[in-house]
This record gives C-alpha cells, sequence and structure tokens, in this order.
C-alpha cells in the first residue's frame, strides 16, 4: 500500500490510495469464499461453483464491491498513520481504479487539523470564586435527605397543599370537545412537581376530596400535540385520595441511621463539608469554561465543515449511546418526539464547533507552553481507572489499544492545559468578568444551542474526553462508487 497527499483549501486534503494487484486478488478471493454458498449454478450443488464460473455468469466484477469494502477498511486507517497528517474527520471515499489485474486505487478527502493562532491566553480576567456554603444550603441538603427518608400517610380531613401527592381522575376538553389523551383515571401526582402543563398543579391546591372542579390552561406554543399547541383547555378533575409526606425529625437518631455520625452536629458539619468540596469543583468548572471561552474569542481559526459535521454526528452518537443504556431505542425516542436526525446535528452544531474550538486552543496552549504529561502523571491516571473499574491497572492496560492509550495521554495534555490557564487567570469582579468573557457571538451560540433531550443531556465540557471527541476517526463509509469523469459530471 502507498499513499500520496493533496493538500487543499480550507484545511481539507486528497489521499491518494494504491493497493497491490495482489492484495485486490486476495481480497476478491476472499468476497468468494464468504458468498458463494449463497450461490447456484445450474449442474452445480450450491456452494460448489468455482469462482470462474460465477464471474462467467454474473460478470467479472461480481466480487468487487466486497473485496473494495474490506480493503477500504483495513487500509484507510494504515493510510492516515503512514501520511503523518492530523485527520480530524470521517473520509469521503471515491474509487479511481477497481480492475482484476491492476491495483486498487481509492481517494478519501479529509479534514485535517486547523491551525490556530492563539491570542491572549495568560491574565484573562475571570470572576472571583465564591465556594460559601451557608447555614441555608446545609439546611437544604439535610431536607432532601429528610424527604427521601419520608413516609407517606393517608389525609382525609383536609384539602390538597403544595407538595401533597394525589389520585387524580382528570379529562381534558377544548372549546367543550373531549381530546384524545386528555384522559387519566386513578393518577398518581405529586403537586409541585412540574409534570403537568404549567398552571395545572397549582390550581389543584384546595381541591377536597371527591368534589370534580375544572382546571383552566393555555396549552404551550411548542407543546409536542401539536393540534393542542397554544390552545386553552379546561380540564374536569376529581381527586380522589390526598396522600402526604412526614417528615422524620431532625435530631441525633436521624443522623446516626443518614451518616456514619452519632450527633446531628457532627452530621451537618459532614454535609457543610461536602458541600465545599463540590461547590469547589463546580466553580472550578465554571471559571475553567469562561477562561477557555475567552481565549477562544481572542483567537483565530477557520474549521472545515468537514471536521464540524463528524464532531456533530459524534454527539448524536453518544446520544443514542446514552439512550440505550437507559433502555430506550434511538428510533423510539425519535418517534415519541418527532425529531429527526437531521434536525438533531442541525440542534447539536454550535456544541460541535464549541467542542472543537475548545479541544484547539487548549492544544495549542500546550504547545505553546511546552506541556506534556509524565510517565508518573498517565500512571496514576490509570491507577484512578482501574479503581472505578476494580480492575488491576497493569490489567487494565493491557486491554487498552494504542490508539486508546494515545488519546488518553492527549487528553491529559489538554487538561494540563486547562488547570495552565485557570491558574494564570486574573481575578476581577463577578459581573465585569462575566461581562467580559461573553461576547455577541458566544451569547449567540448558547442562544441557539438546543439539547438533543432535556434529562439525559449531560454536562458540557470542553477539557476531557467529551472535548476530545473531534479527534476520533470514524469508520470510511462503504463505498465502490466509481469517481465521476468530468463529462458524467
Amino acid at each position: 500500500m502507498s499513499v500520496t497527499v493533496e493538500k487543499l483549501e480550507k484545511s481539507m486534503a486528497k489521499l491518494k490510495i494504491t493497493v497491490s494487484a495482489d492484495q485486490l486478488e486476495k481480497a476478491m478471493q476472499k468476497a468468494y469464499e464468504k458468498n458463494k454458498n449463497k450461490i447456484q449454478l445450474p449442474g452445480f450443488r450450491k456452494g460448489k461453483a468455482p469462482r470462474k464460473m460465477i464471474e462467467q455468469m454474473y460478470g467479472k466484477g461480481v466480487f468487487y464491491e466486497d473485496a473494495a469494502n474490506e480493503l477500504i477498511e483495513e487500509e484507510y486507517p494504515k493510510a492516515v498513520e503512514e501520511c503523518g497528517e492530523s485527520v480530524v474527520s470521517s473520509p469521503k471515499i471515491d474509487v479511481e481504479q477497481l480492475e482484476a489485474g491492476k491495483d486498487f486505487i481509492f481517494t478519501a478527502e479529509v479534514a485535517l487539523k486547523p491551525p490556530v493562532k492563539l491570542g491572549k491566553y495568560k491574565g484573562v480576567e475571570v470572576p472571583k470564586m465564591d465556594v460559601e456554603v451557608t447555614d441555608e444550603d446545609v439546611d437544604a441538603e439535610i431536607d432532601k435527605q429528610r424527604n427521601t427518608n419520608a413516609r407517606t400517610v393517608e389525609v382525609t380531613d383536609r384539602a390538597v397543599k403544595d407538595g401533597d401527592i394525589v389520585t387524580l381522575d382528570f379529562e381534558g376538553f377544548v372549546d367543550g370537545v373531549a381530546f384524545q389523551g386528555g384522559k387519566g383515571t386513578d393518577y398518581p401526582l405529586t403537586i409541585g412537581s412540574g409534570a403537568f402543563i404549567p398552571g395545572f398543579e397549582e390550581q389543584l391546591v384546595g381541591f377536597e376530596i371527591g368534589k370534580e372542579g375544572d382546571v383552566n390552561v393555555t396549552f404551550p406554543e411548542d407543546y409536542q400535540a401539536e393540534d393542542l399547541a397554544g390552545k386553552a383547555a379546561t380540564f374536569k378533575c376529581t381527586v380522589k385520595a390526598i396522600k402526604a409526606k412526614e417528615l422524620p425529625e431532625l435530631n441525633d437518631e436521624f443522623a446516626s441511621e443518614v451518616s456514619e455520625f452519632e450527633t446531628l452536629a457532627e452530621y451537618k458539619e459532614d454535609v457543610k463539608n461536602k458541600l465545599v468540596e463540590r461547590k469547589t469543583a463546580d466553580e472550578k468548572a465554571k471559571r475553567e469554561d469562561l477562561v477557555v471561552k475567552a481565549v477562544i474569542e481572542d483567537s483565530e481559526m477557520e474549521l472545515p465543515e468537514a471536521m464540524i459535521e463528524t464532531q456533530q454526528r459524534q454527539i448524536v452518537n453518544d446520544f443514542a449511546q446514552r439512550l440505550q443504556m437507559q433502555g430506550m431505542n434511538f428510533d423510539q425516542y425519535m418517534q415519541y418526539t418527532g425529531n429527526t436526525v437531521d434536525k438533531m446535528l442541525e440542534q447539536v452544531r454550535p456544541q460541535a464547533i464549541e467542542r472543537i474550538q475548545a479541544r484547539l486552543v487548549l492544544e495549542a496552549v500546550a504547545e505553546a507552553e511546552k506541556i506534556t504529561v509524565s510517565d508518573d502523571d498517565f500512571d496514576a491516571e490509570l491507577a484512578k481507572m482501574a479503581e472505578q473499574y476494580k480492575m488491576d491497572a497493569d490489567k487494565l492496560k493491557g486491554l487498552m489499544g494504542e490508539g486508546e492509550l494515545k488519546t488518553m495521554r492527549e487528553d491529559l495534555t489538554v487538561q494540563k492545559a486547562a488547570d495552565f490557564l485557570v491558574e494564570n487567570v486574573k481575578e476581577g469582579a463577578k459581573k465585569a468578568a462575566a461581562k467580559k468573557t461573553t461576547t455577541k457571538k458566544a451569547a449567540a451560540d448558547k442562544d441557539a444551542e438546543e439539547k438533543p433531550a432535556k434529562k439525559t443531556t449531560t454536562k458540557k465540557t470542553t477539557t476531557k474526553k467529551a472535548a476530545a471527541d473531534n479527534d476520533a476517526e470514524e469508520k470510511p463509509k462503504r463505498t465502490t462508487r466509481k469517481k465521476k469523469t468530468e463529462e458524467e459530471a
């Protein structure tokens, strides 16, 4: 296999990959072996027809597609490694020559890592960290634990209050006509949970058991059922039962039941310490995000469209995998939400651009400051991963491929670059810093960004593996389409 590189405009390149005629012949023979049991010729038992007879019957190119696809999948990654270029997109494949007895030649049009001209990256002004934890914060956190350990009791002597769990019958009407999907029986609803459309649950406060009442609401303009969007509706509701949460008493006994501490004072102190740790981590992440955005705004780079498209697909693919882990099929999700892949790709475009820009500027900072990851740093990170997986570090390392280990080292380098930026910030007043780092473009991108699903979108990161996705190379698309001539085009 040999490869030549033709540099194109806007950080694009065309790799011309030549595979020997001998390799093509081997691939065609392999394709014959794979498919011969599916082919039956007169006079031969199924799977016993010679290759030449099959080629005479169906044409010499009968095995071309399978052979070409296998060679593309095998040789493209080798070509990328051999050419030494930083490929940051999936390839657009075209076959130039595919004929028995001749070299197999195909091209791969790809995006290369674009150059970055760094602006100011030291002394960027960001808000001061606020990690103060108040007594109210501690009480609110403890109340969450009390709610988790609360028991429910039946209520019969009063009307519905906020926070109650009611058993509800309801039926909805628009212009006096019942609509599909607007009826429920023995429906459990926690008042104040926000499970129903705005205004519904609040109006149930004051309802008495067994008495029917009306709840008047207006469906949101972006409601998923288009025939109801923006319309006024009346729901006839009957509360059949009321349950209330009974919180455990806040004392030493409660503290000993929900923690390792014997007294409430010790438990409160531990909760406060953990809140400080959490808030410190959150504030560090916010500062990191702000400083990286500021560096992006002061830097120059031109992103190849193919690089953006690859990142968009990666984000959507990651989202589909998260859905699968939660037990939901991606196609089902699309059907339920009325969304399409094209819409989702457009929705995540600002997020894709932001991830790519963050990764590129952090790599540029690492290069400018000669930031590297020592073997000790790498081994320490590997040990953390091994602990999470409950595995021996050496065993985990052995299971990881060279590409994964390389990516891990690159990710650590990028994280060290982010830490360097945070360590070199200039403290500023909170409002001034926030205003300084929010440019018109950044604000517009943020407003334009939609998440694929409210409850399953993970928190955005600019430095760790999520930000590294733009470096991932997707497998080449399988195709044996021959390159068009100028006359055909």
